[in-house]
């Protein structure tokens, strides 16, 4: 019994004096920051972050400077970088890897940060195919966009050169500072490799690798001011900031009074990104995901056969119960169709696989979705007719005519869900069979899972879906538009096309652009997302 007492009360003082040591890592940084560069560099100059916001150089001055700044010290505002690891574990390793790194999370919590990095890092990466890896290009930009803070970006944009020092795996950094905030070099741990996959360990960098001349050619850095923006709470003992004429940090207490970068400031849109989780993973929402799951698979199967076999008139109400909330403008009301006539054409925007089934559900009858590809299970319970669409003109052309003869047709023409509020360029197939279209505006807001992939499995699609607890699609009959009217002024389909795109984007608020399915796929899968070429390929919803 003594020996057992003893024991509990080692275990009891070792996980204190570590919980002690935690408490008191910041202080820990604070202290080595200074000393670290004090010892690079006695000639630099340590400044508080407000000092840099008065500082009063003209344009021309800053944008001869170069910034070095710490990516996750002064610039993005959550001290934790635990959710991230999340993401690419459960987006690149699946719901096993991200349940292995959610048990460690308290052990990764107890160490100090260079430690929890390097199991966040294992567990994630170790046996993740290098080629494959596409979560740092299509996942995780949103997410670092939501954490930038607003006052760290406004220092970062007024310089003309940016160098980006992280903690983290290059390959999970670089694509978001590339291509979302313009910076010009980013410094991260590189992953080792072992016959194309990720081992889960880091390069050691050295200062040789670590030199300006490499970076920015034959030119001379001492013609230039180099400036260093970090933080207190991490240490700057990197070798780029010993380069720096003058340091400025900033404390986790000012960080916290930052705003959160607005979406109107983004120096490059977001328009498309993958992924199925639609929340933060911290460690508590991750943990809530999870005991979720088990309840979500049933109201899963529970929705679904409802769908399915039950009429709208019953359906719809059962479902709004369950949490699938419908919102809906009245749709417009169109004639009895006369023998010889052609069906109604509804033209919507692409939100999830659902769009052509929840149009139907507003209208309260079934229609024909002609979709321009579908995977089988989906094509086979769908509870209303579905046509796939080859992409050659005449023959779909010759096939919407066809199914337009036999009723209400229902189409997509932007060929891909778009998540985010701007329009894909529209299709302009449809302007040319229907001389009546009514445009349908769609909206859907979800609160834990996507049902939309661009690299996964889209068999999946509705089961995500139909596993959030709650969601809400709004639908918006607008005004019929007589394509005949149209063409009389001498409009071409692609104008008609355009216009259309341009009341369905006016009624929703969102942003009309000429970007197209092919430049969707080959930004997040890295083909073009045509069937038969890898496994995204049959993802093109």
């Amino acid at each position: 019994m003594a020996e057992k007492e003893f024991s509990f009360k080692t275990l009891l003082l070792f996980i204190s004096r570590i919980f002690h040591r935690r408490l008191l890592k910041n202080t820990h940084f604070q202290q080595r920051s200074n000393r670290d560069c004090n010892s690079n560099a006695l000639n630099i100059k340590i400044q508080k972050y407000p000092s840099l916001i008065l500082k009063s150089e003209s344009e021309s001055e800053f944008s001869s400077q170069t910034l070095i700044f710490d990516v996750e010290g002064a610039l993005l505002k959550p001290s934790s970088l635990f959710h991230y690891f999340m993401l690419v574990a459960f987006e690149a390793g699946g719901l096993i890897r991200a349940l292995v790194l959610l048990l460690l999370y308290p052990i990764i919590w107890l160490v100090n940060e260079d430690i929890g990095i390097n199991i966040m890092v294992f567990v994630c990466f170790f046996g993740i195919k290098k080629d494959n890896f596409r979560v740092g290009r299509s996942v995780l930009p949103k997410f670092f966009l939501e954490d930038v803070g607003f006052e760290g970006f406004e220092v970062l944009m007024r310089y003309g050169r940016k160098v980006g020092v992280s903690e983290l795996p290059r390959v999970m950094i670089e694509a978001f500072l590339r291509d979302y905030l313009e910076v010009d070099f980013v410094v991260g741990k590189e992953l080792k490799v072992f016959h194309g996959y990720y081992v889960g360990l880091m390069e050691v960098a050295t200062k040789a690798s670590l030199n300006f001349q490499a970076m920015f050619g034959e030119e001379k850095m001492n013609s230039k001011e180099v400036v260093g923006f970090g933080s207190f709470h991490k240490s700057l003992e990197h070798h780029y900031f010993s380069q720096c004429k003058e340091i400025y940090l900033v404390n986790e207490t000012e960080k916290k009074k930052w705003k959160n970068l607005p979406r109107e400031k983004y120096p490059k849109p977001l328009v498309f990104h993958d992924g199925r989780l639609a929340f933060k993973p911290t460690s508590i929402s991750t943990l809530v995901m999870f005991f979720w799951i088990p309840f979500g698979i049933f109201l899963f199967t529970f929705r679904f056969l409802i769908g399915i076999s039950l009429p709208y008139s019953i359906n719809i109400p059962i479902l709004a119960f369950s949490g699938m909330r419908l919102k809906q403008s009245k749709p417009i009301p169109t004639p009895k169709k006369i023998e010889n006539q052609k069906g109604v054409l509804y033209v919507s925007n692409h939100r999830t696989l659902m769009d052509p089934i929840y149009v139907s559900g507003g209208l309260r009858k079934k229609l024909t979705a002609m979709i321009y590809s579908l995977s089988k299970v989906c094509e086979i319970v769908a509870p209303i007719k579905t046509v796939r669409l080859t992409r050659d003109r005449e023959t779909d052309a010759e096939m919407m005519e066809k199914m337009l003869k036999q009723g209400d047709v229902a189409v997509c023409p932007e060929g891909t869900t778009c998540r985010e509020p701007y329009l894909l360029r529209f299709s302009p197939l449809f302007a040319e069979v229907s001389d009546e279209i009514i445009p349908v505006a769609i909206h859907v807001e979800v609160g834990m899972f996507y049902g939309t992939t661009a690299s996964g499995y889209k068999v999946l699609d509705p089961v995500f879906f139909f596993m959030n607890p709650h969601l809400t699609y709004s639908i918006n009959f607008l005004e019929k538009i007589s394509t005949s009217e149209i063409f009389m002024s001498k409009k071409s389909r692609t104008e008609v096309a355009n216009y259309v795109q341009g009341v369905i984007g006016r009624a929703l608020g969102f942003e009309c652009t000429n970007l197209t399915r092919k430049d969707k796929y080959l930004m997040l899968a890295g083909n073009e997302g045509f069937v038969g070429k890898s496994k995204s390929s049959n993802n093109s919803s």
